[in-house]
Order: structure tokens, then C-alpha cells, then sequence
């Protein structure tokens, strides 16, 4: 009788620990420029974040969602708060490079994954820094994107052109980016630089006009992206626009107007997900997406920055899924660190924006399946075919 009783209680015991795990919460702490001179990025993925299931790998889930307002300062304290007061069991954003960059230390000292919403390569790359061990990334590298201009240009026949890009880490990215991928073909003829802030970029545009290129690639992302070319049409150049996949907001549709008509821009999928082929790979997860986006957000509504926060949801309920099989729990510096090895090792996951391969030496993961090109018409991001 003894024995059964005690079998009893062991029974009793493993089963409450049991039904402790099975409703473990994850909790996931989140920063974004929902203000500041990048909110329309962040209000687009806040939108997609406020679309995320209550669940994470199958247990529920917690999300803690701050405003940075644009700021590095903020972003670091939001991140700060959400590792040391949310304990949080990983981060997501910030939208910005220079916030995300600034948040590497806090990863790092705090041993919590964090998926970033910015562009840069340079928040994982170099992998050699073991900062970044602890850092992934959802949009594409500048350098994915880049190829799929040059490859553009050099189909239609662009054999110049020049650049304006922000004078910070996004511009510098896309300067070197760009000229890795062009190698003289196309030829660039003119470099220009541009504050975020700026009211007026008239000399700027002059100097570019005065090189003559065939085309010019606008770096910039969000709005302010709209002020180089709005100024090349009202100086009257008649020469092909180019723009980086930073301008998928619907901001910069409508302060661009007609001048930003039939401007070319590298794009991940799921921002022109009804104009796909049937045979595109990422066409199904995309045109999900869209459709449960738009069903809440109206049509024609869905940018690149929500298909990335989208797929952070995507990326992390697939690491959980395997985190939590191998018994660690959540709020535990062990699940940190199991929810952080099952990320790199994420094989063929599609997302509205590509398909991921994770890896030690790649912390983005995407190839040429996150990547076509774009096109605006009647003021919508259309797909531009080849």
C-alpha cells in the first residue's frame, strides 16, 4: 500500500510538472519606430505584430511591445528593460540599423536572441564578432538586393548612373553594397549623400543631373526616400529612377505622388505577392499573408516591413517548436540559449519575404528566392517581372 502511494504521488508529481511545461509561457519583447522620422516603417510592423498568434511553438505566448521613437538611446533602454525587467526569452526589431547595431551589446551581455527588422549586413556580418552570435536578421542583406538592380540595369540597358543615399550606416551599406555588385557596369558617374532630415536636396540633384546618367539609384528608406526624386522631376530628369526595397511604405506612395510613377525597386515577394508566378516558391506563404493582412488592414495595404515582422513571428515559432523538445523552459537563461542554436539551424522556412537557411556563418539566410523586382504603378508596389 505503501508503495502504490507512493507511485501515486510520483505519478501526481510528474504529471503537475507536466502540465506546468505544457503551458509555459514564452515571452518575446519587442522595440519599434512607431514615432520619429522612421514610423512609417514601424507602424507597419507594428500592424503584422499585432497579427501574431497567441502562441509560440505551441505554448503560449507573451509579447511586450515598446516605442523607440526612432531614437538609438531609446531603442537601447527598451532593450534593456525588456531583457532585465520582462526577462524576456528573446527580442524583435529594432527597425533601424543604427538601433540594431547599438543592440548587439545587449544580446550579447544578456544571452537573448534578437531578430532584427533592419536592413544592414553589417548587424551579421562579420559572424567573427561574437557579438553577433547572438543576432539574426530579416531583411535582406543590401548586397541580395543590389545584385537584383545591377542584373536590372544591365538587361535595359543602363550603362551610368548615379547615387544618393543617406549620409549614415544605411547609405554607407548600400555605397559599398552597389559598387561590389555593378563593378563598373553599370558605370557610376556621380555620388551624393543626404540627411534623413533634410528639407532640400536641390544641389545635390543638380550634380547628379549634371553627370548625365542613364539612371540614378536613390539609397534611402521610408519618406524621406520621396525628396531626391521628387527633386530630379521638378529639375526635369528624364532618366530612369531606381530605388532600394527601404521604400515599401505606403507613406512614400502618397507623398511621392506621380512622381515616383514607375520607379524600379528590389522588393522581397511578399510586398507584390498577387503579380507572382505560379511557379514562385514563396508565392503560397505570401499570398496568405497578404490576404489575412489585408482582411484587417484593407487592400493594397501589405509592405515589405510587414511580411518581415510576419516572418520573425514565423522564424521564432519554428525555433521554439524545436527549443522546447529538447526540455528546456522558458524564462531560463538554458531556453535563451536552446531557443538561440535552434534559430541557426532553421533549414528551408518560408516567410513572406524568402525562404531561410541559417547557419554559424549566415544570420540572415535568404538567396535569390527574397528578391524580385518591383515596380510602382497607379501609385501601387506592382511586380515588375524580369
Amino acid at each position: 500500500m505503501r508503495l502504490s502511494s507512493r507511485r501515486f504521488l510520483a505519478f501526481f508529481a510528474l504529471a503537475a510538472m507536466a502540465s506546468t511545461a505544457a503551458h509555459a509561457e514564452i515571452t518575446i519583447g519587442v522595440t519599434l519606430a512607431s514615432t520619429g522620422p522612421a514610423a512609417a516603417i514601424g507602424i507597419q510592423s507594428q500592424n503584422a505584430v499585432r497579427l501574431w498568434p497567441a502562441t509560440l511553438g505551441g505554448q503560449p505566448a507573451r509579447y511586450v511591445v515598446l516605442d523607440d521613437g526612432t531614437d538609438v538611446s531609446q531603442a537601447v533602454r527598451n532593450l534593456r528593460k525588456l531583457t532585465a525587467e520582462d526577462k524576456v526569452d528573446a527580442l524583435v526589431g529594432p527597425n533601424i540599423t543604427a538601433s540594431a547595431l547599438a543592440g548587439l551589446d545587449v544580446a550579447n551581455e544578456t544571452g537573448t536572441p534578437l531578430v532584427a527588422l533592419a536592413a544592414s549586413a553589417s548587424i551579421v556580418e562579420p559572424m567573427s564578432d561574437p557579438r553577433r552570435r547572438w543576432v539574426f536578421k530579416m531583411p535582406q542583406n543590401d548586397s541580395l538586393m543590389a545584385g537584383a538592380l545591377v542584373e536590372h540595369m544591365r538587361a535595359h540597358g543602363v550603362k551610368t548612373v548615379g547615387f544618393i543615399g543617406f549620409g549614415d550606416s544605411y547609405g554607407d551599406s548600400w555605397w559599398k553594397a552597389f559598387n561590389d555588385a555593378a563593378v563598373g557596369n553599370p558605370a557610376i558617374v556621380a555620388q551624393e549623400r543626404f540627411q534623413r532630415t533634410d528639407a532640400s536636396v536641390t544641389g545635390q540633384a543638380l550634380k547628379l543631373m549634371a553627370a548625365k546618367p542613364d539612371a540614378v539609384l536613390v539609397a534611402g528608406s521610408g519618406t524621406p526616400a520621396a525628396l531626391p526624386q521628387k527633386t530630379l522631376a521638378s529639375r526635369g530628369y528624364k532618366g530612369v529612377i531606381y530605388q532600394t526595397h527601404g521604400i515599401g511604405t505606403l507613406e512614400f506612395l502618397q507623398l511621392g505622388g506621380k512622381d515616383v510613377e514607375g520607379t524600379l525597386f528590389p522588393t522581397g515577394p511578399g510586398v507584390v505577392a498577387r503579380g507572382l508566378p505560379a511557379d514562385n516558391p514563396v508565392r503560397k506563404v505570401a499570398l496568405d499573408f497578404t490576404e489575412k493582412y489585408e482582411a484587417r488592414y484593407g487592400a493594397d495595404t501589405l509592405t515589405q516591413f510587414a511580411g518581415d515582422a510576419w516572418g520573425a513571428w514565423v522564424l521564432l515559432d519554428d525555433a521554439a517548436r524545436r527549443a522546447l523538445a529538447g526540455g528546456a523552459q522558458p524564462g531560463t537563461p538554458a531556453f535563451r540559449a536552446a531557443l538561440r542554436d535552434a534559430l541557426e539551424a532553421t533549414r528551408d522556412l518560408a516567410v513572406p519575404n524568402g525562404v531561410l537557411n541559417l547557419s554559424p556563418q549566415d544570420h540572415q539566410g535568404f538567396d535569390a528566392r527574397a528578391r524580385v523586382m518591383g515596380v510602382i504603378r497607379d501609385g501601387k508596389f506592382r511586380y515588375a517581372g524580369q
